[in-house]
């Protein structure tokens, strides 16, 4: 009894509150996160569900003064469940634009992903899709090799109307993508340093090849590493499929590739053929090749070839397995496994 009182009482607090405003500010002040738990607060309090139907006012009066809150500030995105401040200008992808924001929850900040083209949503909802999977049916230990989906929400662009699918992942900070590496080491990285970002390359796709989604784009703009923690987080998911093929059509093909890393693709890819785990370890391995370039030796070029063939059956397609085979090559190579500390040049 004494917790229905409470909550009578709030309630008509927050009607009161609503009926005494006369500008949104008012209500949700300056702060924007705060502004946010405000609003979500408020929105629990007068829901019509949570009343019977009778705040049905009360509740098209708030959000109309949320929406007006934040059509003043369009740096402001806000869902159900948080709101976003973009800080800077965004940074363009294969598809999407990429902003970096900071969150209400989140410290480390986020990364909201919008299609440039609304009819691309569906590949955005394919990210989504996967990386709800990954967590679901994965090994939890193998969690750090992939982004972490914070939200996937439908955006209405406030100055056109023009509505599209959006995600919101968490931030990676220090991590840089292998074109970078590339860039950074024009005459090859050597092979030992090579070594550990191929070894994390084939964990990560191990991973997700049990969890049953296979990646569709490894390529170096989606792998990224940590160079001084020796991390891995494959991004991207955009161009994922599910091994049960169970998501958007039965055809088990990658839906779209890169352009311009078209001659990366194995066969079936540009062909429009099914795609399978051999897929995604031959591109692991053209990225490591073109990473090491001419500095990789006999032995692991040759290693290399196998998993460079043709025909799709006659690739690799277990990764775990074929972690266990590199190992071994790298041991015959090396000597035992030792920690190589790995800088990229600093860039101006």
């Amino acid at each position: 009894m004494t917790r229905h009182i409470g909550k009578t009482r709030d309630l008509d607090e927050a009607l009161a509150r609503l009926d005494r405003v006369r500008v949104p500010a008012d209500l949700f002040g300056d702060d924007a996160a705060e502004a946010a738990r405000r609003y979500r607060r408020l929105v629990r309090l007068v829901h019509p569900d949570a009343t019977g139907g009778r705040t049905r006012d009360a509740f098209v009066r708030l959000n109309a003064l949320w929406r007006t809150y934040n059509r003043s500030d369009p740096t402001v995105v806000t869902t159900r469940r948080h709101s976003y401040r973009i800080a800077g200008d965004p940074v363009s992808g294969d598809l999407a634009e990429l902003y970096r924001a900071g969150t209400d929850t989140r410290p480390g900040g986020v990364l909201l992903k919008m299609p440039r083209d609304p009819r691309d949503g569906d590949l955005l909802e394919r990210e989504a899709v996967a990386l709800r999977q990954l967590p679901k049916d994965g090994d939890g230990r193998f969690l750090p090799y992939v982004p972490y989906l914070v939200e996937s929400f439908r955006h209405k662009d406030a100055a056109t109307g023009t509505q599209r699918q959006a995600n919101a992942v968490a931030a990676l900070d220090g991590f840089r993508t292998l074109a970078e590496v590339k860039a950074a080491y024009p005459g090859g990285v050597d092979p030992r340093d090579a070594a550990w970002m191929w070894r994390r390359l084939l964990v990560g796709l191990g991973f997700a090849h049990r969890a049953g989604v296979l990646h569709g784009a490894v390529l170096p703009d989606h792998v990224m590493i940590h160079p001084e923690e020796h991390g891995l987080v494959l991004v991207d998911w955009c161009y994922s499929v599910p091994g049960c093929y169970s998501y958007a059509d039965a055809t088990g093909r990658v839906p779209a590739l890169v352009e311009r890393y078209r001659d990366w693709y194995p066969p079936e890819v540009p062909a429009r053929r099914p795609a399978s785990e051999a897929t995604d370890l031959y591109m692991a391995t053209r990225c490591m090749t073109d990473l090491m370039g001419d500095q990789a030796p006999k032995a692991l070029r040759g290693f290399a070839r196998g998993c460079l063939l043709s025909a799709q059956n006659r690739r690799p397609r277990d990764a775990w397995r074929l972690l266990g085979e590199l190992d071994e090559l790298l041991e015959r190579l090396y000597g035992p496994r030792r920690f190589r500390p790995f800088h990229l040049p600093v860039t101006h």
